[in-house]
Order: C-alpha cells, then structure tokens, then sequence
C-alpha cells in the first residue's frame, strides 16, 4: 500500500506519556503514505477538572481558533486537533440519552475529520483505527472513505470502563470494518466471531532505541549491586503478580530487583516497598528504557493470568530480547509464542530456578539469537504483513 490518504485515528494522543501501537504505526505508514494522526478532542469533564494542564490548554486554544488544528510531524505525517468539544458520557446507563449523545459525538467528530480532509485537499482516503471505539460508532454513515480498517490490541472485558458500553460498539463497528487486525490470535479469534476479514499479524516493536550496542547505563542505576533482576513498565495490579516480584526478592535477598514505571494504587501502598533489595524507580521517559534495560542481568515479566492479559502481546518482551536480555515470563498460550528464546515459569518457584538458570548459562549465542527474534518483530515488518493482506485480501 503506497500513495495513499491515511486518517489515522486511536484512544491515545500523539503526546501522552507512555507511547502507542498507533503513533508506532503512522509513523511506519507515512514512509511511503500521506497520514494524518487525529488526536482526541476534549470533552466537557477533561475541560473542567485539568483545566491547568499544558495539554488542554493547548487543545482549548485550538478550540477557539488561537492556534492552528494542523501541526506538521513529518513530510508526509501531519497531526490535526479537532475543533470541537463532546459530552462525556460514559456514566449514563444503555438507553436512548446515551444512544443520542453518543451519536452527536460522533456526528461533531465526523465534521471535524471532514474538515481536516477537505482543508487538505483529499477526495480519497483510508482510515485507520486503533480501539477508538465509542465517539466512532457512526462513521460508516458519516464519513465517505474507501476502505476502513480496524485494529484491536487489547481484550477489554474484563475492564469496567469498556463494560458500559464500548465491547458491544466495538463488535458493531469489527462488523462494518472491510478488515480487522489483531496483535494475537486470541484478539484475531475473537474479531472473527464478527467480522471473516480478522487477521493475526503479531505485535511490532519501535527497535532503534534498543539495537544500539553503545547505549549508557542510566546514571541512577550505576551503582545498584548484581545481579539486577528487573522490569519495565506500568506497575499495575490489574496486569502483575505483585507475589511473583516478592518471592523473588524474598527468596533470594543476594539479588537485586529493580522495578522501573508509574505504580497503581496497590502497588504504591503495597509492603514491596520495605523488602530492602526491591528498588523502585518509578516513572521515567519513555526514550530511556534501554538505559535501564542495559543495566538489567535477567528481565522478567511476571504477569498474572486473567482476562486481560490473557490474549496480550507483551511489547517489552521485545525490547528486552533486541537487547540481548534472558527474560523469564510467565507461562501463558500466548507467551508459546517466545518459547524458544525466553524462560516461562509455571509459578513464583518456578521465576527463582529459572532466573538462576537464566544467570547461568546467559553466552553471546544466545543474546545473538534473542536480537535476531526481536529484528523481526519491527514495526516494519508488522506494516509490511499488513499491506500484504490489504492487497491479497481486497
């Protein structure tokens, strides 16, 4: 696919905090297209409750016309703030207010991405989305693209702010997509249920950042003593085994856990943080993972088993392997996938055997083969099987 009008649309803005599949993917897109990244337009409860935030500020600025809706990236990728404001509400029970509303939502956005096509002169475009679910339910009736591609990453169920409303959208809009694709097969088997065209195309990972052999140690890791067993991340109870992480440091206080990420609630109240050798970091730029990731000797992803993980693609597990990194992870269908170039521990025992293994028998094969598996996981590729199916599949 090359030469064409991309409207790239997704649940993230192009500036938060913590990246995107989507930001990832128009990037890749606009090497050989011309796309245009939405971001999301404010709404009244952002509006009034971060109403000092630099971010919405910026956006209420646009809103009233006293800064531009287009900001250019790129040559060929552009990002378009919408003009307008929609109502949030997510809290209103199933019923006609919220059917009415949300349709008005999606009536305001439409217009906007309207205007944005117009203003740039297209008369043809394609729109990608990434879980962008309830503002654009109605687009197949309000918007005159050629084709629409969905592409969902996550398995919302289990999530009681997609439980409302978003899973039932979501299904309806996988039904008109002329193509839905996944970043698993479990995620691509359940859009199948919905829509034939669903395809697998595995997950790919922004690589550059990690492939660099010269990379520094983050000054404030230097000096934490070895070995360090440690992880990346947002810390969240919802996704990780907080008594995986305090068996290890328990079970073996000769070594040193780093954990480096925002924390939840649970997590920052959690006794994890007076077991002596578990170094907490907490949040830090995005472009300076593989600073900390240098200094890791083993990298674990202990991740709980439940509905959302279960169907998840781990991104960091990539990371950790394009860095040459023994990662021990926990056994689940999905991680199968990685059997061949990463430990899976069955159970918190099971992290200690294999982390000491992992320690053990860690040579430069074996980080030559882990760089070699992540290579081909890049963004690049995933673009590519992506063009690959549009075009055999259109």
């Amino acid at each position: 696919m090359k030469g064409k009008k991309i409207i790239f649309i997704g649940q993230q803005d192009w500036d938060n905090d913590v990246g995107s599949n989507a930001i990832n993917m128009a990037q890749e897109m606009s090497k050989d297209n011309e796309v245009i990244y939405v971001n999301n337009p404010l709404d009244r409860i952002t509006l009034k409750k971060k109403k000092d935030d630099p971010k919405v500020i910026r956006k209420k600025n646009i809103l009233e016309g006293a800064e531009p809706s287009f900001v250019q990236l790129s040559q060929n990728l552009s990002l378009f703030y919408p003009r307008t404001l929609l109502e949030s509400i997510n809290w209103l029970p199933k019923g006609f207010i919220y059917n009415f509303l949300n349709k008005k939502n999606s009536q305001r956005l439409a217009k906007e991405i309207n205007r944005c096509v117009e203003e740039r002169g297209w008369s043809e475009y394609v729109i990608f989305n990434d879980c962008l679910i309830s503002k654009t339910l109605y687009f197949n009736k309000l918007l005159k693209y050629q084709q629409y591609f969905y592409y969902i990453r996550d398995n919302f169920k289990p999530i009681p702010y997609f439980q409302k409303h978003a899973i039932e959208e979501q299904e309806r809009i996988m039904a008109y997509a002329d193509m839905v694709f996944a970043n698993s097969a479990f995620l691509a088997n359940y859009a199948r249920q919905f829509n034939a065209k669903s395809f697998d195309i595995g997950q790919g990972c922004d690589l550059d950042l990690y492939l660099n052999e010269n990379i520094a140690i983050a000054p404030d890791i230097e000096d934490v003593r070895k070995p360090v067993i440690g992880y990346t991340g947002y810390l969240t109870t919802m996704r990780l085994d907080m008594e995986i992480i305090r068996y290890i440091a328990v079970s073996r206080p000769d070594w040193q856990v780093v954990l480096v990420g925002p924390e939840d609630d649970k997590f920052k109240n959690s006794d994890l943080h007076q077991i002596p050798n578990i170094k907490f970091l907490g949040k830090r730029p995005p472009e300076t993972m593989a600073n900390y990731i240098k200094a890791f000797d083993v990298c674990i992803n202990p991740q709980l088993i439940n509905e959302l993980t279960v169907g998840n693609y781990p991104r960091k597990v990539d990371e950790y392997l394009a860095m040459g990194k023994p990662v021990i992870a926990t056994k689940t269908d999905f991680m199968a996938y990685f059997a061949d170039c990463t430990y899976l521990a069955a159970n918190k025992e099971e992290y200690v055997t294999l982390i000491a293994k992992a320690l053990e028998e860690n040579d430069a094969e074996k980080q030559d083969y882990r760089r070699t598996v992540a290579k081909s996981h890049s963004w690049e590729e995933n673009i590519k099987s992506i063009y690959n199916i549009i075009g055999q599949n259109s």
